[in-house]
């Protein structure tokens, strides 16, 4: 019975593609009827080969159409007019049979698995205002019949494998309107201008002239693809109410157009990742500009290339900047410090700059990410960098400041990452950075610091990103502080001069990672403590004096994957299972005490010595004194108990001789 069912389903099936497919060949015009969207629905889920969700379980005989999840209709001819399956991780492809729906205006596809093409047949869709299917694995090309869906206002085509070129026809879309779906920006509001967005494709050639030539267009973004040549030069001319331009992740060459400073209304400004060279021009008509984005491509020529910094003075509304990455040469210009209180990111690093860093960077009270790292900086770090204190993350590591590091770091309490390494700072390591209590990354290695390490500071909890207080002249013990820092994964104290034995309460850090501890003057045995540390991936403990067998413990380290002990004076049979199988992984080398081992290691063979005959010896004595010790309290235990049932069976004779008299 069940098999009949299942044919009969089967049969059914067959006939509704059979009408639908039918219906697809026919110009139905007016008398297109609500049958066929029934049809064109059915072939719609036809064509889907997973619904995890089961959201489509509803789409069958008993209830109408206009019912079925997802679907919306009007509410005089019963006709679909919407679509909306975002989110529900539905795999297939997008049946043809979609262009049936002739009274369709909202069709949402996003974030779903959708394969295939999208089919051509979506541009006989004469009433379709919104089309989204961001965020599937479509591929092949734009159909270029797009164009003919005549009210098509919105557009979203992005996180998808489409290629080939951008059909010029689109541009013929006089009211369209093309979202980005993936990003944040996307619900802004530019209701009285078009949007076109592309990003996240494999598109390629250039942007058509027919879209360059659409003067009331609002929003430009195509990133992520693979569109080449030269940003258009007279970009600001024809699309002088441009508010957001965004090539970011392509290949565009040649220099940032001097016309773009015509598009007064540009809020974003995002080419990131390109191949752009030249010098920025003059940006001091764009009031409204927010976020200048040009990070990572060949701009400037390594001299004085900073001055268009100065002429964004006007944008009193300044929010972001980054122009790392580039070849921005010169001295940094003191006008950074006069920028809007607005600023919260600036990003000059990865440029050859040189000079000092601006006095009055100070002022910026709102900055929460400033990156100036691997520049050519020299001079002290301003004391007023301590008036920032919503700064989240501070980057001037590599680059050639000297002097000591402020104490003012101390008043940034927001302050999540800190990185001052490979400069020429010197002095102490401040011991109110401990006052930063919401500090997870802290890096000052590659300097010339000297003194102890503040307990207060290795002694931060809310490490658990990277302590690295490498390659200084930090001298003293390792705190037993360095305890409170369970979270940490990457600790690094090596190239210092740090003494002593290593602190057991070390075991404490248990989501230790990395520990590097190599290039001191450590003493004593590894303690036992370290046993703890079973998620460890690299142990670095050689060019110490650290003494004792290597602990058998290590053998159990599941992850650890690169183990250095060289150059010590360990002595003892070295363990042979887990790391100590992998040569490559494990280094022993300058421990003239070793033996055994695997033989890749080539070490001697063990064999007992005088030095270790006494320890067999001493070891074999202590185990006869134990066993006879053990042996005469036995024997002891043993004589009273006799002596005690000999007793008793004394006293029980006794009363038997006097219960007979």
């Amino acid at each position: 019975m069940g098999h009949q069912c299942f044919n009969c389903m089967k049969f059914h099936l067959c006939y509704f593609i059979f009408l639908a497919t039918f219906a697809l060949h026919l110009d139905w015009g007016s008398s297109a009827t609500n049958e066929t969207d029934k049809l064109s629905l059915l072939a719609f889920r036809v064509a889907i080969t997973e619904d995890p969700f089961g959201v489509l379980r509803s789409w069958n005989d008993t209830v109408h159409f206009c019912k079925w999840y997802g679907v919306a209709c009007s509410l005089r001819r019963q006709r679909v007019t919407g679509l909306d399956l975002q989110s529900k991780s539905l795999s297939g492809s997008i049946s043809p049979h979609i262009g049936n729906l002739s009274f369709l205006r909202e069709l949402k596809l996003w974030i779903n698995n959708f394969g295939g093409e999208i089919p051509t047949q979506a541009g006989q869709l004469g009433r379709l205002r919104i089309f989204f299917v961001e965020n599937n694995s479509l591929a092949g090309e734009i159909p270029k019949n797009l164009s003919s869906c005549s009210s098509l206002t919105l557009l979203g085509l992005t996180g998808n494998q489409l290629t080939g070129r951008i059909p010029i026809e689109l541009g013929l879309l006089s009211k369209l309107q093309l979202l980005l779906w993936k990003y944040s920006r996307s619900s802004r509001k530019f209701d009285q201008h078009k949007r076109i967005a592309l990003g996240a494709n494999l598109l390629s050639s250039s942007i058509p002239r027919t879209i360059l030539n659409c003067s009331s267009l609002a929003l430009l973004d195509v990133p992520v693809n693979q569109l080449q040549g030269s940003l258009p030069a007279d970009i600001g001319f024809t699309l002088p109410n441009l508010e957001f331009f965004g090539t970011s992740l392509n290949q565009f060459t040649g220099p940032i157009p001097p016309s773009i400073s015509n598009a007064t209304n540009l809020v974003e400004l995002e080419t990131v990742l390109n191949n752009l060279s030249g010098g920025v021009p003059s940006l001091e008509n764009l009031h409204k500009l927010k976020r200048f984005f040009v990070s990572a491509n060949h701009l400037g020529s390594g001299l004085h290339d900073l001055s268009f910094l100065c002429s964004l003075r006007n944008a009193t509304g300044l929010e972001k900047l980054r122009i790392d990455d580039n070849s921005f040469g010169g001295i940094m210009p003191d006008c950074l410090s006069n920028f809007s209180t607005t600023l919260t990111e600036l990003n000059t690093g990865g440029n050859p700059t040189f000079g000092e860093m601006p006095r009055e960077i100070g002022n910026l009270v709102n900055l929460r990410r400033l990156f100036m790292h691997s520049n050519g900086l020299s001079g002290g770090v301003p004391s007023n960098i301590g008036n920032l204190r919503n700064l989240v993350e501070l980057r001037l590591d590599n680059n050639k400041l000297s002097g000591v590091i402020p104490s003012s770091l101390g008043n940034l309490e927001k302050l999540l990452k800190l990185g001052l390494s490979g400069n020429s700072f010197e002095g102490t390591i401040p011991s109110n950075l401990s006052k930063c209590q919401q500090l997870i990354g802290l890096d000052l290695s590659d300097n010339n610091l000297s003194g102890t390490i503040p307990p207060e500071v290795i002694g931060l909890s809310s490490l658990s990103y990277i302590l690295n207080l490498s390659q200084n002249h930090l001298t003293g013990v390792l705190p037993f502080e360095v305890g409170n820092l369970k979270l940490l994964a990457y600790l690094d104290v090596s190239g210092n001069v740090l003494r002593d034995e290593i602190p057991a309460s070390l075991g404490k850090c248990e989501g230790l990672l990395v520990l590097k501890m190599q290039d001191n003057f450590f003493h004593g045995s590894i303690p036992h403590s370290i046993s703890s540390l079973r998620s460890i991936e690299e142990l670095d403990l050689s060019h110490n004096n650290l003494s004792g067998e290597i602990p058998k413990f290590l053998e159990a380290f599941d992850f650890l994957r690169i183990l250095n002990l060289s150059y010590n004076d360990f002595e003892g049979m070295l363990p042979m299972e887990g790391i100590f199988k992998n040569m490559s992984a494990t280094f022993v080398i300058g421990n003239d005490k070793l033996c055994g081992g695997m033989l890749e290691f080539q070490l001697p063979k063990c064999s007992f010595g005088a030095s270790q005959t006494k320890k067999f010896v001493r070891k074999l004595q202590l185990a006869i004194f134990i066993f006879l010790g053990f042996l005469g309290v036995a024997l002891v235990l043993a004589s009273l108990y006799l002596y005690r049932l000999k007793r008793k069976r004394k006293e029980s004779v006794s009363t038997s001789n006097l219960d007979v008299l």
